[in-house]
């Protein structure tokens, strides 16, 4: 009986032991949040595990990967008021901007990174139904009375906005006059007849609840929405002149302080500048800035005439007040597209 006892209580202590190391163990054990926007996702499954079997082989130590993904706009809002992102990847430098103003990002953030922190990116294309039935191959095409255009709404997601600027940077080439370039961007409005918080919610309403005939989108999700559904039911068409969409990274470094977590961090975002993970990009339809992978992988990336939007807009503080503010222009010319004006 006594021995009983005895081992009883050696088995307890040994248990409570054991449960302790892998309290502490799981305790050590980092995570990172990687807040981003919505299209990139498929990347970034992909990239996690490539990433955390690299991180274990250079220190030993494991890390886990949480994304959250969505609407730009919201994200950037989420992560302001409190969601606790290790690392944001975006593409408007004025949403990373938000952050480091509430002190939660270096206010030097781009010059943490290689290539003012742009690992890789896209530009604005059409995706259209199969042998292009409507025939259109130009940003022109989209304010015929037969067409109808599916894209993200600017006011919340940035790459409706990075759609929309295209549009209105093409009708300033073709027309150079205010007048003639807001009456195209009516008529274009006018054939748009759902915007969906986010461009992945877009791409859904035009490939799976047929909506429309023609998506406005970034290259990457045109790309892999064609391969996922089939290339026998889409196509992508690339308008002449069109906008440059980056995609940029940056640390949390509030969070990161708390959490300490900047080591596995930093180490997360460098790790998209490696060769492997610039083909990886490439292979999920991102430009990636690595020249030479970029030549390589070059059947994947049409030459088509790109423009930086802050060359062309301004900042991006100038482009939300002016176009995508409560009454801005965006708001007026949707208004009036809608209500026959």
């Amino acid at each position: 009986m006594k021995k009983a006892l005895v081992f009883s209580v050696i088995f307890l202590l040994l248990g409570s032991i054991f449960q302790l190391g892998n309290s502490s163990a799981a305790k050590d054990k980092k995570v990172l949040l990687n807040v981003s926007y919505d299209v990139i996702r498929d990347f970034y499954k992909a990239y996690n595990p490539l990433f955390r079997a690299h991180y274990k082989a250079e220190s030993g130590e494991e890390v886990m990967i949480s994304q959250s993904h969505g609407g730009a706009s919201k994200q950037v809002l989420s992560v302001a008021n409190g969601l606790p992102a290790d690392v944001v990847t975006l593409t408007q430098t004025n949403d990373i901007d938000t952050l480091a103003a509430r002190g939660l990002v270096s206010p030097n953030w781009r010059e943490q990174f290689p290539n003012g922190a742009v690992p890789f990116g896209s530009v604005i294309v059409f995706l259209v139904k199969k042998g292009n039935p409507k025939g259109i191959s130009d940003w022109a095409d989209l304010v015929r009375d037969d067409v109808s255009v599916i894209f993200a709404n600017p006011k919340t997601s940035a790459n409706g906005r990075f759609a929309y600027l295209a549009a209105l940077a093409y009708a300033k080439r073709q027309f150079g006059q205010a007048e003639q370039e807001q009456d195209f961007m009516r008529k274009l409005l006018k054939n748009v007849p759902i915007l969906e918080t986010g461009a992945r919610g877009a791409t859904i309403s035009f490939t799976q609840r047929n909506l429309g005939d023609v998506l406005i989108t970034p290259e990457n999700e045109a790309a892999l929405a064609a391969q996922a559904l089939g290339e026998n039911s889409f196509e992508v068409v690339y308008p002449h002149y069109t906008a440059y969409t980056p995609v940029l990274v940056a640390e949390v470094s509030a969070n990161t302080a708390l959490n300490r977590t900047s080591q596995q961090a930093k180490a997360y975002l460098n790790y998209l500048w490696n060769d492997e993970i610039q083909e990886l990009a490439a292979k999920n339809h991102f430009r990636p800035t690595n020249q030479g992978m970029l030549a390589k992988y070059r059947h994947y990336f049409p030459e088509v005439e790109s423009f930086d939007v802050n060359r062309e807009f301004g900042s991006w503080q100038q482009i939300n007040t002016e176009h995508f503010a409560d009454n801005g222009l965006f708001d007026r010319l949707y208004i009036a597209a809608k209500s026959g004006r």
